[in-house]
């Protein structure tokens, strides 16, 4: 073992905590806070006529922190690199042996697991290694190739569209999938169907009650488009006698759910606990500095075989040897590159059902992984299914039950859809029925629904555009600039947000393009394979992209951003009131700016009636811009809530999120 002279160095005082429980006091731990070098942030820092060489510096908040790690290094005799077990670990690690590489003499040696327990730990340190250049390199071409188009790509924005904006590479992939999407609703039109539905039981048995629908005529699918076509339907089989035609019954098997990702634990987060991606990726973090879990970014769906054990045992001793397959359950990873994962996301002990803290939400999180990894050891839950025909002359209805035989893998993962049974009762064919109502039922197509952060990461993952670490940082920037906006949890882009795709789409096609996105990350992937060298990949990107540029500075048009007129007139000067984009949202401002600089807030009206004193609800912003509901009435009434209250009947079943004071405070 190393003696007291020792140095190991990682990226959070949290932890720097967790492992000194497994090192104890011969080892000294500190803290980087993250990266301690980077590109300047006031000039372009690459060279692009020599090789593309960055330019690093010590950001200004990062100084005194440098400061402290150099004084720390002095003396010591072995220098330990523990950052993160992957791509942007690799490169801290990196930074920090330039920096500390002169300060003293020492041996720096690399470490890094994907587990922060005491036997992986243990098995790192004696087992150093050195620095991994292939993944400093995958993560040095993505950081400048972020630069060149962002650096490149702002000042048309500044003289194109208005000043201030920024575009980035994925950035700007991501907020066109949106406002595609926003348009295909806006394109939309509604196409009007009907189907015909019909309540049917054996004769005077109203406990044997089930529904069916139409879907045959004369043994050919069909549907009516119009309530002329229904009423003609329902008029044929006005006298018809009902009779069983057919019942079908089999048993399927649902096979569980392989442990998570980066992308599948966004998803799940995103829809069972209603968290956003950033906030579930801080989240996994801390769990995984805590040593609770295994490294949070990874898209393999392998687990360490000690791992399986470990679940196979709990499962087996926890709910009975039925709920364990004969042999260990194994996934195969539809991703063509698996990038520096060892595992999927589980917890580190398997028995540990789940944890004391520190938040409730941490809790829900670790439970969530934790019931991901042991159901994905589980046997199949076992369904059986029935399907029945009905006849009313040449027309067939269908009806479709399912019964839950072994729950197997739900019982730990529950899943509605697996779990929500249909019981039809028992029935037998050329078994007459009575038809208690048969109706004809208006609809309409719904157009295609808004990304939720949950369907945008599952979408960005299927176009092959980023990966693991910047899905949560790609959605927080494009929110953060205010190119789109989060409404009950869907992602729909603002007015800002669409004239920046517009300009850069419309002018970098080929560079916007999914394909073309999907490509460059695939490059990077190899990179990181050490299969590619990261400054022919600048050079051939940079030479067509920087001419390409200079032709839209030269040729575009400047793009306008359209304005939301209102109603209202500013009680100030007579002029109408226009709704205006700022950093914390929409606001209401006159259209006589700057002559009249008058703003006010943007009330958007629900529909729903404050339970307090029976004012409008109305969707507002916080200072910060965080959206919440409350009295139209305000001051006089103080109801508030942070999510959208919902009505049951008469009643208001949303109750206040947080105290209403503390909400309407800060608007």
């Amino acid at each position: 073992m190393p003696d007291s002279k020792t140095l190991v160095i990682v990226e959070s005082p949290t932890k720097a905590r967790t492992l000194s429980r497994f090192l104890g006091n011969k080892y000294h731990i500190e803290a980087s806070y993250g990266h301690v070098r980077d590109l300047p942030k006031s000039e372009f820092g690459v060279d692009v006529e020599k090789n593309f060489e960055p330019r690093y510096v010590i950001p200004r908040d990062k100084r005194s922190r440098v400061s402290t790690l150099k004084k720390a290094a002095k003396g010591v005799k072995t220098l330990y690199l523990a950052t993160d077990p992957d791509r942007e670990g690799e490169a801290i690690a990196w930074h920090l042996q330039n920096i500390l590489s002169d300060v003293g003499e020492h041996k720096i040696y690399r470490v890094a697991f994907h587990e922060i327990t005491k036997e992986a730990v243990d098995y790192s340190f004696a087992h150093p290694e050195e620095l991994n250049m292939n993944l400093v390199d995958a993560q040095q071409a993505r950081r400048i190739l972020d630069r060149l188009v962002g650096y490149e790509l702002s000042p048309l924005l500044w003289e194109k569209v208005r000043r201030g904006l920024s575009a980035g590479r994925v950035q700007s992939v991501a907020l066109r999938l949106i406002v595609e999407r926003e348009r295909e609703i806006e394109k939309f039109k509604a196409i009007e169907y009907w189907t015909i539905d019909a309540l049917l039981q054996k004769p005077g048995d109203t406990k044997t009650q089930f529904s069916a629908s139409l879907t045959q005529k004369s043994g050919k699918k069909i549907s009516a488009s119009n309530k002329e076509e229904a009423n003609k339907v329902l008029a044929d089989i006005q006298k018809s006698d009902w009779v069983v035609s057919d019942v079908v019954k089999k048993e399927t098997r649902q096979h569980p759910k392989p442990p998570f990702t980066t992308s599948t634990l966004q998803q799940a987060a995103s829809n069972r606990l209603g968290f956003s991606t950033k906030k579930t990726m801080q989240l996994a973090q801390n769990l995984y500095e805590e040593g609770l879990i295994t490294y949070m970014r990874t898209d393999s769906f392998n687990l360490a075989s000690s791992a399986v054990d470990a679940a196979r045992d709990f499962i087996g001793k926890s709910y009975g040897s039925e709920y364990m397959p004969d042999k260990a359950n194994a996934y195969k990873s539809k991703s063509k590159v698996i990038q520096e994962a060892h595992e999927a996301i589980r917890p580190t002990s398997p028995a540990v059902a789940t944890i004391d803290g520190p938040t409730p939400d941490h809790i829900k999180l670790y439970t969530l992984i934790w019931q991901r990894m042991i159901s994905s050891q589980m046997t199949p839950a076992v369904l059986e299914q029935t399907a029945v025909d009905v006849a009313a002359g040449e027309y067939i209805f269908h009806s479709a039950g399912s019964v839950v035989v072994f729950d197997g893998w739900a019982r730990v993962y529950g899943s509605s859809k697996v779990l929500t049974e249909s019981v039809l009762p028992s029935l037998d064919k050329g078994e007459k029925l009575e038809a208690l109502k048969v109706d004809g039922n208006q609809h309409f197509t719904e157009p295609p629904p808004r990304f939720t952060e949950a369907s945008l990461v599952k979408e960005l993952e299927k176009y092959g555009i980023g990966r693991p670490s910047t899905y949560a940082p790609t959605i927080s920037t494009i929110l953060d600039r205010r190119y789109i906006e989060r409404e009950d949890r869907k992602l729909q882009p603002t007015n800002l947000g669409i004239s920046v795709n517009d300009f850069v789409v419309g002018n970098f096609k080929d560079i916007m393009d999914y394909s073309f996105t999907a490509e460059m990350e695939n490059e990077l992937d190899e990179i990181a394979a050490g299969q590619r060298k990261w400054q022919p990949m600048m050079k051939e990107f940079w030479g067509p992209f920087k001419e390409h540029v200079n032709k839209v500075g030269e040729t575009a048009e400047r793009i306008k951003i359209e304005v939301e007129t209102t109603d209202e007139v500013c009680e100030k000067c007579g002029k109408p009131m226009i709704i205006r984009e700022g950093r914390f949202g929409k606001f209401m401002a006159c259209s006589g700016f700057p002559e009249c600089k008058n703003t006010k807030s943007v009330a958007v009206k629900t529909g729903i009636v404050c339970p307090d004193d029976g004012g409008d609800v109305i969707l507002k912003r916080t200072k910060k811009g965080r959206p919440f509901y409350g009295c139209s009435n305000y001051p006089n009434c103080k109801y508030a809530s942070w999510t959208k209250p919902v009505i049951k009947g008469e009643e208001l079943v949303e109750k206040p999120a947080e105290p209403e004071q503390s909400i309407q405070d800060q608007s």
